[in-house]
């Protein structure tokens, strides 16, 4: 770990919103239902957005054999992976002090190692559970071709931080006098009514874990 990753990896920019607890750092990873990995494949910059699950003190990232980012990233080739929470539009009396209210992660310099055997199946139960709790039990489970066509690759969380911006605008003390409305308008992701397939077969009821 070099002094240059670790001075990158703080926050300077607005710094009391930074955080490097893990409970915080954990807490955002595990609520996020995706991230974007960070690369370099052949000389050029890339990012893909990917489905993640952290395990303990590791991200798990997963896709196909074929994927150029898995390919790549199961050698050991360095990456950074990042997540954001949207919480709220921040709007302020100035178009300047307009912001958003957010929690973010950025892990730097991380290092994957592919997964297999029982690591493997049960890092496939994670992403599922994440995703949907309960559906791992419900749902066929992976067969063996299934398995075999599907890459895992794990991070360990080691260099990490947070940002986090809460709260309501901060305007210029001048502003506060504009008759200009102010404050934040939250957003959150919300799931919606389940949309049953066509070709449900009849007398399939909607199972308890998605009805709640």
């Amino acid at each position: 770990m070099s002094d240059r990753v670790e001075d990158f990896l703080a926050v300077r920019r607005h710094s009391e919103r930074g955080s490097y607890e893990r409970s915080v750092i954990d807490a955002i990873l595990d609520e996020a239902k995706y991230c974007t990995v960070g690369f370099v494949d052949d000389g050029r910059p890339v990012v893909i957005p990917t489905i993640h699950v952290r395990i303990g003190d590791t991200v798990v990232i997963h896709g196909s054999p074929a994927s150029r980012l898995l390919r790549l990233l199961k050698t050991g080739a360095p990456c950074a992976i990042g997540v954001t929470l949207l919480d709220g539009l921040v709007l302020a009396r100035s178009v300047f002090n307009h912001s958003m209210n957010y929690r973010s992660v950025v892990l730097l310099d991380c290092h994957g190692r592919e997964l297999e055997g029982e690591e493997k199946w049960e890092a496939m139960h994670r992403i599922t559970e994440k995703l949907v709790p309960g559906r791992w039990d419900d749902a066929r489970r992976p067969n063996d071709r299934e398995v075999k066509g599907t890459t895992l690759v794990s991070f360990p969380i080691d260099l990490a931080s947070a940002k986090v911006r809460s709260g309501p605008p901060v305007d210029d003390e001048e502003d506060y006098e504009l008759g200009v409305w102010a404050g934040v308008v939250p957003y959150r992701l919300v799931p919606g009514e389940p949309i049953p397939d066509p070709r449900l077969a009849e007398g399939i009821a909607l199972p308890s874990y998605l009805r709640s």
